[in-house]
């Protein structure tokens, strides 16, 4: 199924934390929207491989995907290498999306920062013909998207650009909060982690204010970028 846009993510979670409301907004447009994540969480410190599967799946009933996939790689020991690429490269050609939204290039957990490598790297694999890469027996054709934005987590990163996802909020927040195991809970016995305190949603909340901000809206999501952005003229830009 070829997709107009692909979050690939290194754990469930981060893309609905990152670009929730981007992913929203462009499917409310019409277009088709699916998320590729990486591993399945399964060395996260609370719930279970299984439990993050299923909370997986509710978040993507709540954003309406198009279709939400699972590259099986190892949680917390996979690489940015040839064998773990080919992984990501043949599923980038399986959607052949236009663009990508990639992990952030810097962020205070290493899998994030290694999985945007990844993601970019592979991105680019993905277009040489002479990578081969097989799907259901049969020779998948090169594909490269046309760009790559890396959302941002919980470091604190100056946007190149800002996607205005004000009418989207509710929903953002819907498909983050369906990750029950992972976020605040009074009553859970899980050990406590940095995601998992009264603080940290509200911390998501007040950086989409601080970009929202920027662009004079009321929540914004930000983005970096690898190389320039091109626009048709100064018009297009808001």
């Amino acid at each position: 199924m070829k997709l107009d846009l692909l979050v690939i993510a290194a754990h469930p979670d981060d893309a609905e934390l990152g670009c929730g409301g981007t992913i929203a907004k462009h499917l409310a447009a019409g277009k088709k929207v699916g998320i590729l994540d990486l591993t399945r969480g399964e060395l996260g410190t609370r719930g279970t491989a299984e439990i993050r599967d299923a909370e997986a799946n509710e978040a993507a009933k709540f954003l309406g995907l198009t279709v939400r996939d699972n590259v099986g790689l190892a949680d917390g020991f996979f690489q940015n290498s040839k064998a773990d690429q080919l992984k990501l490269v043949a599923a980038i050609r399986k959607y052949q999306p236009e663009i990508v939204l990639a992990n952030a290039v810097y962020d205070r957990h290493p899998d994030h920062g290694r999985a945007s490598d990844l993601i970019y790297d592979s991105c680019f694999l993905s277009g040489l013909p002479k990578v081969e890469t097989t799907l259901d027996g049969k020779n998948q054709s090169a594909w490269r998207p046309k760009a790559i934005y890396h959302f941002i987590q919980s470091r604190s990163l100056t946007p190149d650009i800002v996607i205005d996802v004000t009418d989207f909020w509710d929903i953002k927040m819907k498909s983050v909060l369906a990750y029950k195991s992972q976020f605040h809970d009074p009553n859970s016995k899980e050990p406590a982690t940095f995601i998992s305190s009264p603080q940290f949603l509200k911390m998501v909340e007040a950086r989409a204010i601080e970009y929202g901000q920027i662009i004079g809206v009321q929540y914004g999501e930000g983005y970096t970028v690898r190389k320039a952005v091109g626009v048709k003229n100064l018009f297009d830009i808001f």
